[in-house]
């Protein structure tokens, strides 16, 4: 059974020099990208795969357009450096749909974010400092005889 959600998608890169075109496959663990980049159109430099795991996701949207048509996912990652290698602008990775691709990219994005409000909340509270367990009306307490 397959256990991730396969949505083809274009980008570009280093302000629209190079075309990217890909798949990105959408799973409960994060996303793996496979694209080729083309520098003018011409010029391929090869197939490159790169992962984004769900804790490096600070957020993703489904951006709709106009009639299935200009439709997009935007993924925002908590480091650049989970960024590296990818066709981003301004640490945001846009990847466009096409038209026949609208209702698996939007079902890919809800899925990931139900699992992303899932790891948020399996995750363990965070660190309470001590300071804040103690505070100041231990120093009027009375002396014991």
């Amino acid at each position: 059974m397959q256990s991730f959600t396969s949505v083809p998608f274009k980008s570009s890169k280093h302000q629209g020099l190079t075309e990217v075109n890909g798949v990105a496959k959408f799973s409960s663990a994060g996303i793996v990208l496979e694209f080729d980049s083309k520098i003018l159109g011409l010029v391929s430099v090869g197939v490159e795969e790169a992962r984004i795991s769900v804790s490096d996701i600070l957020d993703i949207k489904f951006k709709k357009g106009v009639f299935k048509r200009g439709s997009k996912i935007e993924i925002r990652t908590k480091s650049l450096a989970a960024m590296a290698g990818l066709p981003n602008d301004d640490g945001k990775l846009v990847l466009k749909l096409k038209a026949d691709d609208f209702e698996r990219g939007r079902d890919a994005v809800e899925k990931l974010q139900k699992d992303i409000a899932g790891y948020t909340q399996s995750l363990p509270p965070a660190h309470t400092p001590v300071s804040v367990l103690f505070d100041a009306s231990e120093d009027d307490t009375e002396e014991l005889k």
